[in-house]
């Protein structure tokens, strides 16, 4: 489709923009209305459902769609897509059981796990090398702001309106980007000669399923070695090793296994999943430092974690238009990478005392940093392969970050727990007379911290003799999370400063134009 002219690209672009907004700010608009919907339709020990079953079939569809839009054109995915994704969104809003959201959240993220490749894989069929940085740069600032626009949409809807609407709101949006999609997008003839590969299907699906659940529920729902948490991740082991044999025998293989000898495809995906750790699975916990240790209210916190998603936003429009401009992607890269380093090397260091405007600087540096890195890898992965390998290849990308962004959730998680359980051991309770520990041990809970109108609450309640004594446990909590928060920032810098030395391994094939043939690597 390159040889379409320009103002055609770029409608055909707003249409794709808008259906990938549509998605995007459906999966952030719930974060803040979902306690108000839960204490609705009940079901709180189903609470991370709501999140889980749509990643877990968005993951599954990632892939999928980017095989099979290699086959038969990206369009019919499209349209395929923004339509289980509305069919989806407003059967959650009919939900009267948590049950009901739980199975309308997956057929969103069927829909989801068609669009999002689709739009990326799409930037490569417009657009050469050379001009797709300033593109993703800026399909990447559109999940930036979702998630600006999402989370205080959905607090206002749930304050103000019925939280049924928190599904409906946008669902114009994609009726508007189903109709465009449709009339604008170019159809392109199915690939002859090419099979489904329902075996390899199967088996990526029983690879991603217990895998996905394990590292969602270790160190949370169950200890990292139960026995179900153990029996997922031999059963994703098995399933593994039965899906790379699947494709070495495969005719049209869903994830041909030869593109990994491209070393670009490869160390891009690899960032991509350290990158996932650091920025999905570090920057989540702020708001427990924003609140529970500085003592901010939600919307307080809100502001203050946004900017870190403002700078990533314009070092993404900023970073795609220097690429194009340019043609040069590597150093920027490693660049970018380094700062976010810094940043989150900052943030470990942060203590009770630290000015807000302070942790502003040390977030828009993390977000800054992200947002110049992150949008290289998926142009790399696509100037690696050949153009009939776009949309799997784009797909990877896809998938690669958000296994690292569950990756992370988990295992910083775990990293929280244990630096949390270790600092509190710490406390000195020798003072504390007999009667009042069994009282004061109720209280040993840093989820509290985060509840400043319960924390007042139960101060008001008690005797004022042991007031003192719970003012000291409550500042042994925030010390303790300040430690491991610290730890979790930590760990966080040490996977991205890995990522950052994988960019040296990054081959910077040059971008060629629209005239030249395409570069592969050897």
């Amino acid at each position: 489709m390159e040889h379409l002219k320009q103002k055609e690209k770029v409608t055909i672009m707003i249409a794709i923009i808008g259906a990938l907004f549509f998605a995007a700010v459906n999966q952030t608009i719930v974060s803040n209305a979902l306690p108000k919907i839960i204490s609705d339709l009940g079901g709180l020990n189903y609470y991370s459902w709501v999140f889980t079953s749509f990643m877990l079939t968005s993951a599954i569809m990632t892939v999928v769609a980017g095989k099979l839009s290699d086959i038969y054109g990206r369009k019919p995915f499209f349209l395929i897509g923004i339509l289980i994704f509305s069919v989806g969104a407003f059967l959650c809003g009919t939900s009267a059981y948590i049950e009901q959201l739980i199975i309308y959240r997956a057929i969103q993220g069927v829909g989801a796990g068609l669009i999002i490749p689709t739009a990326f894989a799409a930037v490569g069929d417009l657009f050469a090398p050379r001009e797709r940085g300033k593109w993703q740069g800026i399909m990447s600032s559109v999940f930036g702001i979702s998630s600006v626009l999402g989370p205080t949409i959905g607090g206002y809807i749930v304050d103000n309106l019925d939280w049924r609407w928190v599904f409906w709101v946008f669902l114009p949006l994609g009726i508007v980007a189903f109709v465009l999609i449709l009339r604008l997008f170019p159809k392109t003839e199915r690939r002859q000669n090419e099979t489904i590969d329902y075996l390899g299907t199967f088996f990526l699906t029983g690879t991603l399923v217990p895998m996905l659940l394990a590292f969602s529920w270790a160190g949370s729902k169950y200890d990292w070695s139960s026995d179900i948490i153990l029996s997922l991740f031999a059963g994703s082991i098995v399933s593994l090793g039965l899906f790379i044999w699947a494709e070495n025998r495969a005719k049209s293989p869903i994830l041909p296994l030869h593109l990994f000898k491209y070393a670009n495809f490869t160390f891009s995906n690899i960032i991509g999943f350290a990158v996932g750790i650091g920025m999905f699975g570090g920057l989540m916990y702020v708001p427990y430092f924003v609140q529970g240790v500085l003592g901010y209210s939600a919307t307080h916190s809100s502001f203050i974690s946004m900017t870190m998603t403002l700078g990533l936003v314009g070092a993404s429009a900023w970073g795609g238009q220097l690429i194009t401009k340019t043609g040069k992607y590597k150093r920027q890269a490693t660049f970018g990478l380094a700062v976010s380093v810094v940043g989150l090397l900052l943030l470990s260091q942060m203590d009770m005392d630290i000015s807000q405007w302070l942790l502003v600087l040390y977030l828009i540096l993390v977000g800054f940093g992200i947002g110049m890195g992150l949008t290289v890898f998926t142009m790399t992965v696509q100037n690696s392969v050949g153009s009939e390998y776009l949309g799997v290849a784009t797909a990877s990308t896809q998938l690669f970050r958000s296994l690292g962004g569950t990756v992370g959730v988990a295992v910083l998680g775990t990293v929280l727990n244990t630096s949390m359980k270790d600092k509190m051991a710490s406390f000195d309770s020798s003072n504390v007379p007999e009667a009042a520990r069994e009282t004061l041990s109720k209280f040993q809970n840093p989820n509290l911290l985060l509840d400043h109108t319960q924390l007042e609450s139960i101060r008001a309640q008690l005797p004022e003799q042991m007031l003192p004594l719970f003012n000291d446990l409550m500042l042994h909590l925030q010390q303790s999370l300040t430690f491991a928060l610290s730890n979790v920032f930590l760990v966080a810098a040490i996977v991205m400063a890995i990522a950052t030395l994988l960019t040296f391994t990054i081959k910077e094939v040059p971008l060629r134009s629209q005239k030249q043939k395409p570069n592969l690597e050897e």
